[in-house]
């Protein structure tokens, strides 16, 4: 049976290193949150994109069939974009990405919806660490965030004790993404020098 999937862009940061809105940034011709929404579009049944308010919405250049939701845990960090994009998704299955991440792997993020079966979590590890805002969780993860955000503990593996995890080894992950360039994210203007210069590589 084929996974019902959204793809959930979490937009609700500050942007406070970078002093300015990162999602609105061009790259490549288009604004980066719109970069990581094509692709997702891919693999996905539908998006969904999560900020802090209505104001932050309004000032993203989405598609007219983008869901916008709002955190209903507000200064909840990455664990309340999570469970607002995971509540407000029609599919069964979040697919999670950052909206500064213009890397993304679809091998990688493939890879990942087929280890899906039998589990509520599927992971990447990176320096042996959980990638938790670069992974896919089922609706089943929604209570066990629900508790935790109830709780103010926003550490965002703290539920996975609760639910099934399939973690992507980092032999897994190295094999599909040699680079490891599906985290790569943009904080800083030397981050987006560097996404301008991966760009025009071919990247």
């Amino acid at each position: 049976m084929k996974l019902r999937v959204t793809g959930v862009i979490l937009a609700g940061g500050m942007s406070t290193r970078l002093g300015r809105n990162k999602a609105l940034e061009p790259l490549a011709g288009q604004p980066l949150i719109g970069r990581v929404l094509a692709l997702l579009s891919t693999l996905t049944d539908e998006s969904v994109v999560v900020v802090n308010d209505e104001h932050r919405a309004a000032e993203l250049p989405l598609p007219k069939d983008s869901l916008v939701a709002v955190d209903v845990y507000p200064d909840s960090g990455s664990l309340g974009g999570i469970f607002t994009g995971l509540q407000a998704a029609n599919g069964d299955w979040a697919l999670v990405v950052a909206c500064d991440m213009p890397f993304l792997n679809p091998s990688l993020l493939s890879r990942m919806l087929e280890l899906s079966d039998g589990y509520d979590v599927v992971v990447p590890i990176l320096d042996g660490r959980p990638e938790p805002t670069h992974a896919l969780y089922s609706k089943v993860c929604i209570p066990h965030m629900e508790e935790r955000l109830q709780q103010g503990k926003l550490k965002i593996t703290g539920f996975y004790e609760n639910v099934r995890v399939r973690y992507i080894t980092e032999d897994e992950v190295d094999r599909l993404d040699p680079g490891r360039l599906s985290f790569f994210n943009i904080n800083t203007q030397d981050d987006l020098d560097r996404a301008k210069s991966l760009v025009a590589a071919g990247h």
